[in-house]
Parts: structure tokens; C-alpha cells; sequence
């Protein structure tokens, strides 16, 4: 029976639920493992990723389902809660059904979007564990990142201590000639802290460390989060670590993790990061959690590892891609699978009548503010203004191949022709529609959204990537900027232009993935145009070298790598009852 979702808190939902949630030898007997499959940590545990794909390899694979959304009001419109919510669905019609989620930044958690964890009765739990570090895998990306900065800056202090015979004899050390104006790297913290955003270090003495300007990013954006999301083994993020560009030197050449002898010791502090951690809904379906969030300035998808085993383990198995589908739906696409060799069957658009306003021209929604009476009354005429930008993503799914289902994530101020007129829209432009209540009515409000998934999944699609791999960079954005985003094209500034044309004419980035740098609030460059504009060029203004991940990430208009907290952050309302020791206020 569900939780009474308007009267009880997130966390509430999630206490209740956890008292009969699974063991880890529950789980095990669940999910058909073996005994040394799970590895127990507290009342959670990982997955052996490697036991278990090897152990399964033969078995035919599940169906692949994808979710992704319309573009969003700062508020999200439930890609998580309708992630949980077809898993729940698809459970409640007896399906051998998992899923895999990203691990939430305790940046929004602490700030004004909370833990991404679903809602209501479509919840991830246990939702303090999910919300506040799970397994350490964001740590040890942290503490691995930071290593790299931690060699990088010790070296350029003693090659400017020591001449050349003193650093060979002394440290064993070539000198690396760094070029303290050219280091790509900053640091990482997994907060939004806007202060961070430009630092100088090293002020003191010559013991103090060098001086330069600096930066911090928020830790689920940092390129080993996008290793982690792609890689397909142990050997694989070895290899991928000793690659990573943090500096050029005087002459212009790459300096690498490689080049600092760091590599070995940030696959030691990541060494359990390839693993997912197995968490469930509240009606206790299996639904792993592995790599980060952020795709609007990271790859914000679920790993290729957790897809790899939940499709050999479950039937129908569900990921999440961040964002809307011009940002998480595109990189899903055209990286990940493109790295994962597995297509899809379907993907869920998942929809608010909420946003579709905004689209059509509503007041403007501000997160931690009461939302605007215009929402929550009907209004057909703000609804089919917005219609646009619902169909206009549906036309991007379908460009892969793909007839998405159409999900409307129903809120209980919706009325019957709002939904109607949605629905029509939705079919009209080839997709199938389907409303679910799942945040109120758990699995029993999800049975049609599970029925137009699975229906959807026994049709034949032809899936195609958007570009080939022999496309040139600056080709491959113009055609990202134009099909996906509906731009008449790309305006470079002069250093970025000239930046592409140098990584163009290097043949060793021909294979480079290119992972655009986009806010996730518009279809365009800027957060604050709604619906689908025309009549305007992207920008880019700078294209990151992730050599490691083998990403080349354009960056349009000016969006930082780290977000700022909010002058109203979750963090306010979040304690401990000092009793029991439970933490509170999570949402």
C-alpha cells in the first residue's frame, strides 16, 4: 500500500520503507548471486562487476530502457521519481526489472535541488546513505583528482628550486618546463562553492609551493567521474588515468598524470569505484547507483558498467541520462553507446505540464520560492504555447531511431484537457503517451507508463549514431547545434575557433568523443530562453582536452564547472535526531 506522499516527508517515506528492506543475503538470494558477487558494505553493498559479467557473459541481454526529459524548470521535473516509478510499474506486472541511477553531488543535495532521489512513492532508498556519500565513490574521486593536482604543483615548486643536476640527483625527477599559465586542471570539492571559482596558490615562501592562478570544480564534474562512467574494467581506468592532460609546458606539449608518475596511486584510491552499489524503490526493486550527475558540464550518465550488468541480470533494465534530452538523451546516444556498443529500445521522455507552461511563456520559477498560481491552475493556452519544446525533443529521440514513450509525470493540479492536450501533441509528433502518478500511487500509478515501455520495447528500431567518428570537431558541433538544439549554427570566439583547428589537425583526437558544455535550462547557450527559439547562433568559447576519458568538450556561452549555492540551501533544514541518530529534513 503506498505512503501517504502529501502528508509524509521524502525522508519519512524512506524511514518506513528501510524497515523492510532487503538484507544484503536477502539480496543475494533475490537477484540469483553468488555468495562472493556482493560485497557488503554496512547494510548496503557493491557489486562484483567483474564476477558477475564474466559469470553471465552468455546470457542474452534485457531490454534497454533509457529516461531523459523535456527541458527543465530549476524545479526538475522527475526524471528519477519516473525512473523509480517504471521500475515499480514493471514490478507490479511481475517483470524481472533493475535499474541503475547516478550517485547524487552533495553540491545540490546541500543547496536547493536536494538528493535527486525520486519522490514520494517513486523513491531511491535508503535515502540518507543514497544522499550523503553512499560507498565513497565521490571521495575517491576526489581524493584521486586532488593527487594529481598535489603532484603537479610539488613538481613545479621543485623544478623551480633546483637546477638540473639537483632534481636528478635529489628527486629522480626530468624537469617538465610547466607552463604555470597553461595548467587545465584545478581542484575539486563536492560543494557548490562560487568562491573557489578562480584562486590563486601557493602565496608565501618559496617552501609554500608555486604561485599561480587557480580554480575548483565540483567533484561529479571532474574528468574522473566521466572515466568512471565509461570505462570497462580495472585495466581500462589504468590506463585511462596515466592519460589525463594536466598541463602544457613552455613548448606547448601535453604534460600527463602519466608524465607525474601519479597514475598508479589514483587507480589505487578508485580501485573500488568500478563496482555499483545496489540500493532499491521503496517497493524494493533492485536499482543500482554508479558515476555522477551533471551533464550539462560532464558526461551525467549512469555507468556502462551497471548497464552492462543489469541488461545480463534483469529483463527490462532502465537508465537515467542527466537533463533534458538535448544534453543527457545526446550524450547517451552519441558517446555512450557509441563507447558501450548496446542500443537501446526505448527512451522516456519524461514531461510536466508545469514546465510546458514555463515554455509557453509562464512567470519564472525560482527554486525555493512558491511556484506562480499559473501553474497550478489550467490554463490551456500557456500549455500549448509550450507544446513546442516537448515535441521538439521528441523529434531528437527520433533522429536516433527511436519512437520514445512520452511520459507525463502527473501532478494532482493537472487537469483532464491539460493532459489531453499534452497526449495529442505527444502522438501527433510519433510518440507514444502515457500519464503516471507514480509519486502518489507508486507502482499501481505507473501500470500504463510500464504497459506503453514494454509495448514500446517489442518494436523494431533503427538505432543511428548523429555523426560519424570521422567527422570533424567543428562539424560534428555545427551538426549538434542545428539538429539537436535548433540553431542556425555556431559562432566560435577566435581562441576557441583556433584551439578546434589545432585539436583537428592532430590525428590522435580523431577518435575523441565530443562532449558538448551546455546550461541544461534552455535549448540555446543561455538559461534564460524558454521554448524552442529561432534565429540564433551557439557560442563556444573554449573546448576542453579530457585525454583520459578521450572527450573534446566545446563550451557554449558561460557556464561555470562549479555552481553556486543558493541564499536559501537545503542545508538549513537538514539535522540529526541526536536519539536515534537519523538524520532528518533530506529531500
Amino acid at each position: 500500500m503506498p505512503y501517504n506522499a502529501v502528508e509524509m516527508s521524502d525522508w519519512q517515506i524512506s524511514e518506513a520503507a528501510e524497515e523492510n528492506m532487503p538484507t544484503p543475503d536477502e539480496w543475494q538470494e533475490k537477484l540469483n548471486l553468488q555468495k562472493d558477487e556482493m560485497l557488503p558494505m554496512g547494510r548496503l553493498s557493491k557489486l562484483d562487476f567483474l564476477k558477475i559479467i564474466e559469470r553471465l557473459k552468455d546470457k542474452p541481454d534485457g531490454k534497454y530502457i533509457e529516461v531523459t526529459a523535456i527541458t527543465p524548470t530549476p524545479l526538475g521535473e522527475g526524471k528519477s521519481t519516473a525512473t523509480c516509478g517504471l521500475l515499480e510499474g514493471l514490478g507490479k506486472r511481475g517483470l524481472n526489472v533493475g535499474g541503475c541511477i547516478r550517485q547524487p553531488s552533495g553540491g545540490p543535495t546541500m543547496n536547493i535541488k536536494g538528493s535527486a532521489a525520486g519522490g514520494g512513492n517513486a523513491l531511491i532508498i535508503p535515502l540518507t546513505e543514497f544522499s550523503m556519500g553512499l560507498t565513497g565513490d565521490i571521495n575517491d574521486i576526489i581524493n584521486a583528482h586532488n593527487l594529481a593536482m598535489v603532484a603537479l604543483t610539488a613538481r613545479m615548486q621543485h623544478e623551480r628550486n633546483y637546477n638540473d643536476e639537483q632534481l636528478q640527483r635529489l628527486t629522480k625527477m626530468r624537469r617538465l618546463n610547466i607552463d604555470p599559465t597553461r595548467v587545465e586542471m584545478g581542484w575539486i570539492m563536492d560543494f557548490c562553492a562560487q568562491s573557489l571559482r578562480n584562486i590563486v596558490i601557493g602565496l608565501g615562501g618559496r617552501m609554500d609551493g608555486f604561485t599561480f592562478q587557480s580554480k575548483f570544480g565540483i567533484a561529479v564534474g571532474s574528468e574522473l567521474m566521466a572515466i568512471l562512467s565509461i570505462v570497462k574494467d580495472l585495466a581500462d581506468l589504468r590506463e585511462r588515468l596515466d592519460k589525463i592532460t594536466v598541463a602544457f609546458d613552455k613548448s606547448g606539449n601535453i604534460v600527463t598524470t602519466k608524465d607525474l608518475e601519479v597514475g598508479g596511486a589514483m587507480t589505487a584510491w578508485m580501485r573500488n569505484t568500478i563496482n555499483p552499489t545496489l540500493c532499491s524503490t521503496v517497493e524494493y526493486q533492485p536499482l543500482m547507483v554508479h558515476a555522477g550527475p551533471f551533464a550539462n558540464i560532464a558526461v551525467g550518465q549512469s555507468s556502462i558498467i551497471a548497464d552492462r550488468i543489469g541488461l545480463k541480470m534483469f529483463d527490462y533494465h532502465v537508465t537515467e541520462s542527466g537533463f533534458a534530452a538535448d544534453i543527457g538523451f545526446e550524450k547517451f546516444w552519441n558517446v555512450k553507446c557509441r563507447y558501450s556498443g548496446l542500443k537501446p529500445h526505448v527512451s522516456v521522455l519524461t514531461t510536466t505540464i508545469r514546465a510546458l507552461k514555463m515554455h509557453g511563456g509562464g512567470p519564472k520559477v525560482v527554486a525555493g520560492l512558491k511556484i506562480p498560481e499559473e501553474y497550478t491552475k489550467e490554463n490551456l493556452d500557456l500549455l500549448e504555447k509550450g507544446l513546442p519544446n516537448m515535441v521538439h525533443h521528441i523529434h531528437t529521440i527520433r533522429e536516433s531511431g527511436i519512437n520514445p514513450v512520452v511520459c507525463i509525470n502527473s501532478f494532482h493540479n493537472d487537469t483532464k484537457d491539460e493532459v489531453a492536450m499534452v497526449r495529442k501533441a505527444a502522438e501527433d509528433a510519433g510518440a507514444r503517451c502515457a500519464t503516471a502518478s507514480f509519486w502518489a500511487d507508486g507502482g499501481d500509478g505507473a501500470l500504463e507508463f510500464a504497459d506503453a515501455v514494454k509495448e514500446a520495447c517489442e518494436q523494431e528500431s533503427e538505432f543511428k549514431f548523429l555523426y560519424p567518428l570521422e567527422m570533424k570537431l567543428r562539424d560534428r558541433v555545427d551538426k549538434i547545434a542545428k539538429v539537436v538544439y535548433g540553431a542556425d549554427g555556431v559562432a566560435w570566439t577566435a581562441d576557441a575557433e583556433a584551439k578546434a583547428k589545432m585539436l583537428e589537425s592532430d590525428s590522435k583526437y580523431d577518435d575523441y568523443a565530443t562532449m558538448m558544455v551546455k546550461t541544461h535550462l534552455s535549448l540555446t547557450h543561455d538559461p534564460a530562453v524558454k521554448g524552442v527559439p529561432k534565429g540564433w547562433a551557439l557560442p563556444i568559447r573554449d573546448v576542453l582536452i579530457y585525454s583520459g576519458a578521450k572527450f573534446l568538450c566545446p563550451c557554449a556561452g558561460a557556464i561555470s564547472l562549479m555552481p553556486g549555492t543558493s541564499s536559501d540551501p537545503a542545508f538549513r533544514r537538514v539535522d540529526v535526531d541526536t536519539k536515534t541518530g537519523k538524520v532528518q529534513g533530506l529531500f
